[in-house]
C-alpha cells in the first residue's frame, strides 16, 4: 500500500464544504501546474485532491539530469513541497497510483483500495517509456530514465562500478550517459539512426555533438541496432544485431515516451494517439479534463514542457469559465546536452524549394545553419552557440520577411540590428514584446520587463516573479540582458537591494521595516500586503518572516512551528544516518550528579550508541530515533534540564573557566557570571546561532575573543568583546568597552544582542554583520548613548518574559530553582524584568 499523507484543510478529503471536488490524477509537472493556475485564478473555487504513484512531493523532472550528475539534489528540483499542499488546502496522496475510474458513480479507485468520488476529474498522467521488446529486456538491471526511482538506481549502480550500456541517443539517452560517466562508469551509447538526436539535429550538427561526447570519454556507436540483452539472472551485456557483444551491469532504456492512455482507454474515454481533448482539455467525458504528455489535441501530441504550460492555462480558465482556449504551439528546442548547447525550431529536413544559409566556426566548435522558404525562416538549427535562437524562433512563429537582413542573418541578431556591428544589447532590445524569452515556461519579452519594472531587480527575483529562467536555465543570458536594459547602470551594482528570496522583490531591511510600519503580524498578511509571487513562501522566506514578526511583537505574535528548520522542529540536531542527536543545557558548563544521572540513565533506556562532550562544554547524546524524542525530552525534564537549544537560531552556549573561584590567575568570578549570563539570555531567537564566553583572565581560557559576545575578567573589570566567529572563516572579535560591575556586563550584553536582533538579516552572524554595519554604529547605539542602551536592554528582557516559556522544550518544573552553592540567590525572570 502506498503512502497517503494527508495534507488538507478543513472538509478537504471528507465530508461535502460546498465546494465542488476536483480529483487531479498525477501529481507530476503538468498537473501541479495545472493546479497553480487555477488557484491563481480563483483559490476558493474547488477543493483538490491529488494522487501521485510516487512516493515525491511535485518535482521537476527535467532535471533529472543534474541529479544523477551530481550538480543538484532532489531537494534541489521539487517544485511544490508539503507546505504548498498544507497552505492551499490540498489532500495529497502519494504512492498510490489510480488503477480504475467510475465515469457512471464519478469516482477512481486507487491500488490501495481507496475511493474518492469527483465532480471535475483531471488525468495528467504523463507518458511511458517505451521498452524495446527484445530478449531480455526484463532482467534486473534493465532500466528507463523517467523518474527519481530510476535515478536511485543508477546512483546505486554506479556506486558498484562497471559498464552501463544506454539504449538511445536522443536527450534523455545523451543526460544518462553524461551522468553516469560523471559517476565514475564506462559507458556505451547505441543509436538506431546515424545521426544522434535527429528529430533536433541536423546530420552535421549530430556529428559535431557526437564527436563532443566521444572526446569527453563515451563510446557512441550509430547505427547499433540491438538484438538482445545477455544474463542469465541480472544483465550482463547487450548483443547487437551484428554480433558484437557489449558487457554491461546496467542498460538504460531511452529510446523514447509514449503518452500514458491506459487509464483514460479503460474508462471508455476516446484515444488517438493521446487522451483526445478540445481547446479547453475537455475529454469526450465533459467531467474529465486531461493535460500534459498524455494529451492529444488536435491530431498533435507534446513532450515539451512550454505546450504543456499552456494547456493547463486554457485548462483552469475553462474551469473558471473563462473560456480562453488552447489553439496549439509552435514548439521550438534549446537544450544543453552534456554540457552543450543545441537548439532546433522548424523543419530542417529539406524541403523543396528551400535554401540553406550554413556558417561553420571549427576553432570554436561553432554550427549553425538556417532553413529558409520565400524569404522566411522555417528552420533552424545551432551548435555550440544557441545564443540567437530565440531570434530565429521568433521571425519564424512570425513568418516575417528577412529579405532586408539576409546577407546578415547567420550571424545573428546582434549584427542583423546593428547594421553588421555586434551590439548584444541592442539586438535583445530590438525583439518585439511578444518574442518568447522562455520557451520552458512561454514567458515573453514584454512580461519578464514588466516583472522588472514592477520591482523584480535580479535574476531570482524574475524567476520567481514570472518563472523566465527558472527550468533549464537556458535563457538566462537574455533575461540577463533585459535586467542591464531594463536598469541601466543600476543592474548589478551595490544599489541593488538582495532579496529575501526568490518569492519576493523585497530586501530584508525593507520587509523588517515595513512589518512594523504597517502593524503586520501574521505571515500571510505580510505575503499578502507585500505582494510576494507564490503562495505560500519558501524554506528560505518563512523562517526569516517567522523570525523578523517573532522579535517585532512579543508576546503577540504566535510562533509558528511549522515555518522552522527540522531541527528546530525536533527539538535535536539530525545526523547523516537520519538519527538525533540531543543537547541538554548545562548553566556555564557546570552540571551535578542529579542532571548526570539522568542523562545516563537517557543513555541506557534508549541504547544511545554515542555521548560526547561539546566544544561548548555539554553533553551531546547521539542515536536518538526521531520517535523517541519526546520520551527523551520528558526524561531530561524530570531531572531538571532543559535544551540546550544545539540546533537553533538562538543562544547556543556560554563557555566558562573556573575563575577566581578555583584558579591561581583567575580575578573574577567568571563560572558564575556564565551563568547569570546565560540564565539570562537562554531560550531568546536570534537572526543566527549566537555563542558568548567569559573568561576568568587575560589567559582567555574559555576563548572569548572568537564568540559572538565575549567577556574577558581583569583586576579592574570587565572587557567586552563583540562579534567573534570561530568557524570556517576564524574572526577575532572588536573591543567594545570597559564596564566596572558584573550587572554592567550583563546589561551591555542585553543591548548588543537586541541591537543585533533588530538589525542583523536573518541568518546573518554577528561577524559579517558588524562588518557590515561597522563598528562605530554598534558604539553610537550602545557605549555612546546610555538612554539608548537602556531601552534595547529593557526590549530585550521583556521579549525574553515570553521567549523562556521554551516552546522548544518544556523545563520541568521547578528545575530553575536548583542552583549551584556558589551562585547565591536565583533571580526570577519577572524580577530581572522589572528592573
Amino acid at each position: 500500500m502506498g503512502v497517503h499523507e494527508r495534507i488538507a484543510g478543513e472538509g478537504v478529503g471528507g465530508g461535502p464544504d460546498g465546494r465542488a471536488h476536483l480529483v487531479v490524477v498525477g501529481n507530476g509537472m503538468a498537473g501541479c501546474r495545472a493546479v497553480e493556475e487555477l488557484l491563481a485564478r480563483d483559490p476558493g473555487r474547488y477543493r483538490v485532491t491529488i494522487f501521485g504513484a510516487e512516493p515525491h512531493v511535485n518535482y521537476n523532472r527535467i532535471m533529472l539530469s543534474p541529479v544523477l550528475a551530481g550538480e543538484k539534489t532532489f531537494d534541489d528540483i521539487v517544485i511544490n513541497g508539503l507546505d504548498w499542499y498544507h497552505d492551499n488546502g490540498i489532500e495529497l496522496i502519494t504512492g498510490d497510483p489510480v488503477l480504475a475510474i467510475d465515469r457512471v458513480g464519478k469516482s477512481v479507485t486507487a491500488r490501495s483500495g481507496r475511493t474518492v468520488s469527483y465532480d471535475k476529474l483531471l488525468i495528467a498522467t504523463g507518458s511511458d517509456p517505451f521498452i524495446i521488446p527484445v530478449p531480455g529486456k526484463d532482467l534486473p538491471g534493465v532500466i528507463s530514465f523517467r523518474d527519481m526511482a530510476d535515478v536511485d538506481h543508477m546512483l546505486a549502480a554506479a556506486g558498484a562500478g562497471g559498464d552501463a550500456v544506454v539504449i538511445g541517443g536522443g536527450l534523455l539517452g545523451l543526460e544518462a550517459a553524461h551522468g553516469l560517466t560523471l559517476r565514475g562508469m564506462k559507458v556505451t551509447v547505441l543509436h538506431l539512426m546515424p545521426t544522434l538526436m535527429e528529430r533536433q539535429l541536423d546530420e552535421a550538427a549530430g556529428w559535431l555533438l557526437k564527436t563532443a561526447l566521444e572526446a569527453r570519454g563515451q563510446t557512441i556507436l550509430t547505427g547499433a541496432d540491438t538484438a538482445e540483452i545477455v544474463g542469465d539472472t541480472a544483465v550482463e551485456g547487450v548483443r547487437l544485431k551484428d554480433g558484437t557483444l557489449i558487457p554491461a551491469s546496467l542498460v538504460v532504456m531511452a529510446v523514447g515516451i509514449r503518452p500514458s492512455v491506459t487509464l483514460a482507454r479503460d474508462a471508455g474515454l476516446d484515444i488517438g494517439r493521446g487522451i483526445k481533448v478540445d481547446d479547453h482539455m475537455v475529454t469526450s467525458d465533459p467531467d474529465v479534463l486531461a493535460v500534459g504528455e498524455c494529451v492529444e489535441h488536435d491530431g498533435n501530441v507534446y513532450g515539451l514542457v512550454a505546450p504543456l504550460w499552456d494547456m493547463c492555462r486554457a485548462l483552469a480558465d475553462g474551469l473558471v469559465e473563462q473560456h480562453s482556449g488552447y489553439r496549439g504551439s509552435v514548439t521550438s528546442t534549446k537544450l544543453k546536452v552534456s554540457g552543450i548547447d543545441v537548439f532546433s525550431a522548424g523543419d530542417f529536413s529539406g524541403m523543396e524549394g528551400v535554401e540553406d544559409i550554413v556558417l561553420r566556426d571549427a576553432s570554436r566548435g561553432i554550427y549553425k545553419r538556417v532553413v529558409v522558404k520565400d524569404e522566411r525562416i522555417v528552420g533552424a538549427v545551432l551548435y555550440g552557440d544557441t545564443g540567437d535562437g530565440n531570434w530565429y524562433f521568433d521571425l519564424l512563429k512570425k513568418q516575417e520577411n528577412i529579405s532586408d537582413i539576409r546577407d546578415l542573418l547567420i550571424f545573428g541578431q546582434s549584427f542583423a540590428s546593428g547594421g553588421g556591428q555586434a551590439d548584444p544589447k541592442a539586438a535583445v532590445a530590438a525583439l518585439s514584446d511578444d518574442a518568447e524569452i522562455c520557451g520552458c515556461n512561454g514567458v515573453s519579452k514584454a512580461r519578464v520587463c514588466q516583472a522588472i519594472v514592477d520591482g523584480a531587480v535580479s535574476l531570482d527575483a524574475v524567476r520567481s516573479t514570472c518563472k523566465a529562467s527558472a527550468s533549464c536555465g537556458s535563457c538566462t543570458g537574455l533575461v540577463e540582458q533585459l535586467l542591464s536594459i531594463t536598469l541601466g547602470e543600476d543592474y548589478g551594482s551595490e544599489h541593488i537591494v538582495k532579496t529575501l528570496c526568490k518569492c519576493t522583490s523585497f530586501g530584508h531591511d525593507d520587509v523588517r521595516r515595513e512589518i512594523v510600519a504597517q502593524g503586520m503580524r501574521a505571515i500571510p498578511e505580510v505575503m499578502q500586503k507585500l505582494h510576494w509571487s507564490t503562495p505560500d513562501g519558501c524554506s528560505s522566506c518563512r523562517p526569516a518572516l517567522n523570525y523578523y514578526l517573532l522579535c517585532a511583537w512579543p508576546g503577540e505574535y504566535v510562533d509558528d512551528q511549522q515555518s522552522r528548520f527540522v531541527n528546530e522542529r525536533m527539538h535535536a540536531n539530525i545526523q547523516k544516518d537520519g538519527t538525533y542527536s540531543v543537547v541538554p543545557r548545562m548553566w556555564g558548563g557546570l552540571t551535578n550528579p542529579r542532571e548526570l544521572r539522568a542523562i545516563a540513565d537517557v543513555v541506557e533506556k534508549f541504547n544511545a550508541p554515542m555521548v560526547k562532550v561539546t566544544g561548548g562544554q555539554r553533553l551531546d547524546i547521539f542515536g536518538i530515533r526521531k520517535e523517541d524524542l519526546p520520551a527523551v525530552w520528558a526524561d531530561l525534564n524530570a531531572g531538571g534540564m532543559v535544551s540546550g537549544h544545539a540546533y537553533g537560531k538562538s543562544l547556543r552556549t556560554v563557555k566558562t573557566c573556573v575563575g577566581s573561584e578555583w584558579c591561581r590567575f583567575g580575578t573574577q568570578d567568571s563560572t558564575g557570571l556564565g551563568v547569570r549570563i546565560e540564565r539570562m539570555t537562554w531560550g531568546s531567537w536570534m537572526p543566527h546561532k549566537f555563542k558568548i564566553a567569559v573568561s576568568g583572565c587575560p589567559r582567555n581560557c574559555a576563548e572569548a575573543t572568537i564568540k559572538d559576545f565575549g567577556v574577558v575578567c581583569v583586576d579592574s573589570g570587565y572587557e567586552l568583546h563583540v562579534g567573534g566567529n570561530g568557524g570556517i572563516k576564524v574572526r577575532a572579535t572588536d573591543l567594545l568597552c570597559k564596564v566596572a560591575t558584573e550587572q554592567q556586563a550583563m546589561d551591555y550584553c542585553a543591548a548588543f544582542i537586541q541591537l543585533y536582533r533588530e538589525h542583523a538579516r536573518y541568518l546573518e552572524r554577528t561577524a559579517p554583520w558588524i562588518e557590515r554595519v561597522g563598528l562605530d554604529f554598534i558604539n553610537s547605539r550602545i557605549v555612546d548613548d546610555e538612554a539608548g542602551r537602556e531601552a534595547l536592554t529593557a526590549r530585550f528582557l521583556f521579549s525574553q518574559s515570553f521567549s523562556q516559556d521554551d516552546p522548544w522544550a518544556a523545563r520541568a518544573a521547578g528545575a530553575e530553582a536548583e542552583q549551584h552553592q556558589h551562585l547565591g540567590e536565583f533571580r526570577p525572570l519577572d524580577a530581572i524584568a522589572a528592573e
